[in-house]
């Protein structure tokens, strides 16, 4: 019983550290959203990943500090007859000594996180403390409004 009360806490900080890093790339992710979608579809299946790496470039140094936010090479596509497309692409966040891979899922209807891994520099024992680390350096990586114009 104990591990099961453990792994919904763990679940927990899990599924509050990917809204936060959603709501923090949310601006990126309109961005790469105005590229179609078969774009991403025909970078992916020719193996023209540096072509999606500028993308998200691009996309990012709108919003976040240079170098935060990069592809890390991967990603797949779920295609199929009748259904939405989707684009599944490999992530990497680094603000503050907290590094984050994740996955960026984007379809015409929706975008969604869901991390991998996430490594804190110095970890703290109590995960509420790493979740609130994660939330400072997503903020630490956003431009500030006033320095975009």
């Amino acid at each position: 019983m104990g591990s099961h009360v453990m792994l919904n806490v763990r679940n927990q900080h899990a599924v509050e550290r990917e809204k936060i890093l959603a709501a923090g790339i949310k601006e990126v992710v309109a961005e790469l959203r105005l590229v179609e979608v078969v774009d991403y579809v025909a970078f992916l299946r020719l193996d023209l990943l540096g072509n999606i790496a500028d993308i998200v470039d691009s996309s990012a140094q709108l919003f976040l500090r240079p170098g935060t936010l990069r592809f890390a090479d991967g990603g797949d596509v779920q295609l199929g007859w009748g259904s939405v497309p989707r684009i599944d692409l490999d992530m990497e966040f680094r603000s503050e000594g907290v590094t984050v891979h994740f996955r960026l899922e984007l379809s015409a209807t929706m975008a969604a996180v869901q991390i991998n891994y996430i490594a804190f520099a110095e970890p703290d024992a109590d995960p509420a403390i790493n979740t609130e680390r994660l939330a400072s350096a997503v903020e630490a990586a956003r431009i500030p409004r006033s320095l975009k114009a």
